[in-house]
C-alpha cells in the first residue's frame, strides 16, 4: 500500500508491506536513483510477492529490513518509516524525541 505522510512538515511518499506478523514501512524512493519504487500506484511487490521491487531498474528489497538483494544497489537499504500495529491498524510509531535528535556536542566532534 502506498500513502503520503508529513515528516518534519514535508510530504513524504511511503509504502507499507504486511506479511503475516511482519509490518514494515519505507520511504517510496529507491536508494539507487531516488525514484519512486512503484510501477502503478500502490504496486510495490515482485511477481512472487516476496520482495519489494523497484520498477525503474529491477532492484529487489527484502520486506523485513529493506535490504537490496538484487539489482544495481545491492547492499543498500530503503529508508524505514517507524510504524506499529494498534488494534489491527498500522499507524506511525511515536518517536522518542531524545532518540530522534542526535547529541549536538557529539555531532560537532565535542563530548568526551
Amino acid at each position: 500500500m502506498g500513502a503520503e505522510i508529513a515528516i518534519g512538515g514535508e510530504p513524504v511518499a511511503i509504502l507499507v508491506v504486511r506479511r503475516g506478523a511482519l509490518v514494515a514501512a519505507y520511504r517510496n524512493d529507491c536508494p539507487h536513483r531516488g525514484l519512486p519504487l512503484d510501477f502503478m500506484p500502490g504496486r510495490f511487490l515482485d511477481r512472487d510477492r516476496q520482495h519489494i521491487l523497484c520498477i525503474n531498474h529491477g532492484a529487489l528489497f527484502r520486506m523485513e529490513d529493506g535490504l537490496c538483494v538484487a539489482g544495481p544497489c545491492i547492499g543498500a537499504r530503503l529508508r524505514p518509516v517507524p510504524v506499529e500495529v494498534v488494534e489491527g491498524d498500522v499507524v506511525l510509531a511515536q518517536l522518542d524525541a531524545r532518540a530522534a535528535v542526535p547529541d549536538a556536542s557529539a555531532a560537532a566532534g565535542g563530548g568526551r
